[in-house]
């Protein structure tokens, strides 16, 4: 049997080529795959997010290719203390604002750890370990997609209007925007060192992942509980080293980081297509709240801190 062509499914092709055209970038894809959504809808919504994250993670591991390792570890040092003092300053702050706002407990954490550490990453990491259930996931994952599509936009032109150095821009991005998928897509907006100070420090933020998680499983007494690791940080670090220490790999390495770029394009398409109206429906009210307000604090206290010390 073949397989039927439907108008849905020819948009959703088309919206993937242009995606994948010169035409093609990271705003666009999230636009377009927005369009999708909530115009027609997602027809492959299960494939979609079976191939998401795969997909991240290996364009994350292409774009180690285009990193150097001695400015890599620069990038590192010039951003522990900003990625140490607002992780914990969101996952304290995201428990005051949650009791306040009288939200359920696992949401609140699940909602502060997405906004502190990696976006939706951490919220699948974090959720299993404290036996959060698909509703609270839902809810949870829906904010944070919302926010990350629009700092893909409101970032780049906010740091054009306020004149952030490429340096500036790409810490403030790894710090500020949750999803590693929608730092990437920014500062590759923005420029070339703004991308790899930017993906060196959301990385070295993802590993926080492992401390969270561990913590998490002990507030909400979940022994025996499954951690799951982010492995293909590794693949990055294994990439940057490669392209650092191996001088023949490196005629290839502008291809394989030209590759990333597109899946990472793709990648934001396919985020953008599942956000149907149901997901945002689903989000309520002071979830939403939850998250705007921890995000707003984390954006304005980062940007002054990163103003007054980063040139």
């Amino acid at each position: 049997m073949g397989v039927s062509l439907t108008p849905q499914k020819l948009i959703f092709g088309l919206a993937l080529l242009v995606c994948v055209s010169p035409l093609g970038s990271p705003p666009l894809a999230l636009l377009l795959g927005l369009v999708v959504a909530l115009g027609i809808g997602n027809p492959f919504q299960t494939q979609s997010r079976r191939v998401t994250s795969k997909l991240l993670q290996w364009s994350v591991v292409g774009l180690g290719f285009g990193m150097n390792a001695h400015a890599a570890v620069q990038a590192g040092r010039q951003g522990i203390l900003f990625t140490i003092a607002s992780i914990c300053g969101t996952l304290v702050l995201g428990y005051l604002v949650g009791r306040w706002l009288r939200l359920d407990p696992k949401t609140s954490h699940l909602i502060a750890s997405g906004t502190a550490i990696c976006g939706g990453s951490a919220i699948a990491a974090v959720g299993p370990v404290m036996k959060a259930d698909e509703s609270q996931m839902s809810v949870a994952l829906g904010a944070v997609f919302i926010l990350n599509s629009v700092a893909l936009f409101v970032f780049p032109l906010l740091g054009h209007e306020l004149h952030l150095s490429q340096t500036q821009f790409g810490l403030w991005c790894a710090i500020a925007i949750h999803d590693t998928s929608s730092v990437v897509g920014a500062a590759s907006h923005y420029g070339d060192q703004a991308l790899q100070i930017a993906t060196t420090v959301k990385l070295a933020r993802a590993l926080w992942i492992i401390p969270v998680a561990l913590g998490t499983a002990f507030l909400f007494k979940t022994p025996g509980a499954k951690l799951k690791l982010p492995y293909f940080i590794l693949g990055f670090i294994g990439a940057m080293l490669l392209n650092t220490y191996v001088p023949a790999l490196r005629p290839v390495a502008p291809v394989a980081v030209m590759l990333a770029k597109i899946g990472l394009t793709l990648t934001l398409f396919l985020i953008g297509a599942g956000l149907s109206a149901q997901v945002l429906r689903s989000v309520g009210v002071r979830p939403f709240v939850q998250a705007i307000l921890l995000w707003a604090v984390i954006s304005l206290a980062s940007l002054y801190a990163i103003m007054h010390t980063v040139r």
